[in-house]
């Protein structure tokens, strides 16, 4: 695997840490809180538009999205207690099998 997928990977870690950064803005707002959110927000978009540089444009933004995506809704039902049916599971399963299928599908990846 290339270095970029590496760094695309840190992006989406990086993608879910901002996203619950927002929870934590919401339930605790201040100071820690809000500084933490920037910052996520910045090494994210460095993470991903450097990721970028080696990988399509749509087939880095959709992986993004869609890892993120699985992961902050598996942390909201750990944390948060935010529903997860078999629906909501064969969905999140869907998104997986679609960015597996993006990776394989890319050139050089």
């Amino acid at each position: 695997m290339n270095p970029y997928w590496w760094v695309l990977l840190a992006a989406v870690v990086v993608e879910i840490a901002w996203a619950m950064s927002l929870k934590w803005i919401q339930l605790q707002p201040g100071v820690a809180s809000i500084s933490t959110s920037v910052v996520l927000t910045a090494l994210n978009m460095l993470a991903l538009s450097f990721a970028m540089r080696g990988i399509p444009v749509g087939t880095a933004y959709a992986v993004w999205t869609g890892l993120g995506a699985v992961g902050i809704t598996l942390l909201g039902v750990v944390f948060f207690q935010d529903p997860l049916g078999a629906a909501r599971l064969g969905f999140l399963a869907l998104i997986i099998v679609g960015v597996v299928g993006l990776k394989l599908s890319t050139q050089g990846g």
